[in-house]
């Protein structure tokens, strides 16, 4: 089992959005919380992000920002603009990409933003392990898988062809792999904790695999141990250390959002599903589904169905706004 996909594959709730902002100085776009996470690329020009905390981030021709969940933001082309609040309203939505214009006279900035729908309110060690914004600057030779997608990206905005609207929604899904393979690539290689650290772990590592490949075995620490040759307490000591949780809480939270991802995407009984993530019978899933989710299962496969898959939050999560995190 490929980890890192696998994961993103159970935290997503919907597919990604996309917007082109064509912006001409003078402007500045404030971005309200929201519940998700999501990416900004310059096309062509300059402009700043301006962080909930911290300095002004100066952004250019192939730059990259990451958000890990929709933290309240400004992106300008001068850090002394009286910022305006985004409408997502006013944004075009008569196709796949988005549309919208702002400013005056001045310099043009062409971005591409994306949104994507993850739960951010019950977070995996994967997203609360990176920092609140990622910048991921355009150099030459660094991260070339992610700055071939992004050229690809930047190319299909600068000349449009039949089909750019469905190759630029693929491209996008793929950036949010190449941005987090590209941030785990830059740290420091002595790193021993987090989750960048954990998935190449010699204990941790096989652990992990074991409870992806298959969520519903019976594991205990002293099974999971052994994929490592460590005794029980060795392992639970050094799996909490690297992850940030023992390792029966990652097993019982990730039993729960692949049960999640399975209400919401198929229609099989939930006899089946306690049988896939680890529970003797439909009672006792649907009272830890209850348990960590606030809602029964039932309650929550009709919810999904009504609101549609692009439209679901995560299981439990908040929706603080009805749009869509930084997308303008």
């Amino acid at each position: 089992m490929d980890i890192l996909s696998d994961t993103l594959e159970v935290l997503r709730t919907g597919r990604p959005m996309v917007t082109r902002t064509d912006a001409h100085a003078p402007w500045a776009l404030r971005f309200r919380p929201v519940s998700g996470a999501g990416f900004h690329v310059v096309v062509e020009g300059h402009c700043h992000l301006l962080p909930p905390q911290g300095r002004p981030i100066a952004l250019g021709p192939g730059d990259i920002v990451f958000l890990r969940r929709g933290s309240g933001h400004v992106l300008c082309d001068a850090p002394d603009r009286d910022p305006v609040d985004f409408v997502p309203d006013r944004v075009d939505r008569s196709s796949p990409i988005g549309r919208v214009a702002v400013g005056g006279p001045g310099p043009h900035t062409v971005l591409v933003c994306g949104a994507y729908a993850i739960d951010v309110d019950r977070p995996h060690p994967l997203f609360s392990d990176l920092p609140e914004v990622v910048h991921l600057p355009a150099v030459p030779g660094r991260h070339p898988v992610l700055r071939s997608a992004v050229d690809q990206l930047c190319a299909e905005f600068h000349a449009p062809q039949p089909g750019s609207d469905a190759v630029v929604t693929a491209l996008v899904d793929l950036l949010l792999l190449y941005i987090l393979r590209s941030w785990h690539a830059e740290l420091p290689k002595e790193r021993t904790r987090g989750w960048a650290a954990a998935l190449t772990d010699p204990a941790v590592a096989p652990a992990l695999r074991a409870i992806h490949d298959d969520p519903g075995h019976p594991w205990t620490v002293e099974s999971l141990g052994s994929r490592a040759g460590l005794s029980r307490a060795a392992f639970a000591r050094r799996f909490a250390t690297v992850v940030g949780e023992p390792p029966l809480t990652y097993l019982t939270n990730w039993r729960m959002a692949t049960a999640a991802r399975l209400l919401h995407r198929s229609p099989a009984p939930l006899s089946t599903i306690a049988q896939h993530t680890g529970y003797t019978s439909e009672f006792a899933f649907a009272k830890a589904f209850k348990r960590h989710f606030g809602s029964p299962p039932g309650a929550y496969r009709k919810q999904a169905l009504t609101r549609g898959p692009s439209a679901t939050p995560y299981p439990g999560s908040r929706q603080r706004s009805t749009h869509h995190p930084n997308t303008p």
